[in-house]
């Protein structure tokens, strides 16, 4: 009698767990991390990494300067930049930034293709330390890839602050207005300067060669 008795609260603890398990919330397979980097239009730089195995996303935006709430008109000490969540289980910081690399001018500091002034300048902005190594690693493989020294790239590194998420009509602007992109990019010669920077590298996400 004991026995079953025994058993039977057994099996009735294994049912209760069980019943526990199936309604408790189970863990993500993978925490996502914020990648940030500025690197001319916006426009350009979020299509050229929302189509990457592993982003989640990638909002346009402002940051790097001091101005509250900046916009499209007044985003003075800002720079267009793009913020990129990512799940680092399927695509790693350190790819991102040859992706980065490789869809930039790194040569110019004075903007991007055919956008001029301070708001187009190239920057990585880095959340952490373990960032910030990458990046800098990155610019000294970047440099070698193209045959030039560490000191011609134009490209800063800054910790990052806020991250202000531009107007709603910028976000996904090359899917929601194709046309007009293309033209845009077209016209600015961004393509042709990349291909001429990187060769058959541009825009990829190649190894960095050996």
């Amino acid at each position: 009698m004991m026995t079953i008795l025994f058993m039977k609260r057994t099996l009735l603890a294994s049912i209760f767990a069980f019943a526990l398990f199936l309604v408790s919330p189970q863990p993500l397979q993978a925490s996502t991390q914020q990648a940030v980097f500025a690197g001319g239009c916006f426009w350009c730089l979020e299509h050229d990494l929302e189509g990457l195995r592993g982003v989640k996303s990638v909002e346009s935006g402002y940051t790097g300067g001091d101005l509250l709430n900046p916009s499209y008109s007044n985003h003075k000490g800002h720079q267009e930049a793009v913020s990129v969540t990512f799940d680092p289980e399927k695509i790693s910081y350190k790819k991102l930034l040859r992706v980065f690399w490789r869809n930039i001018d790194p040569l110019d500091g004075d903007g991007q293709f055919c956008d001029r002034g301070d708001s187009y300048r190239p920057v990585i902005f880095t959340l952490d330390e373990s960032q910030r190594n990458d990046a800098i690693i990155s610019s000294e493989l970047a440099a070698l890839e193209l045959d030039k020294s560490i000191e011609s790239l134009k490209v800063d590194f800054q910790d990052l602050n806020k991250f202000w998420i531009a107007e709603d009509y910028h976000q996904d602007f090359a899917t929601r207005n194709n046309i007009k992109y293309k033209f845009y990019r077209y016209s600015c010669g961004r393509d042709d300067r990349l291909e001429e920077l990187w060769g058959e590298r541009a825009r990829s996400a190649q190894q960095w060669p050996n």
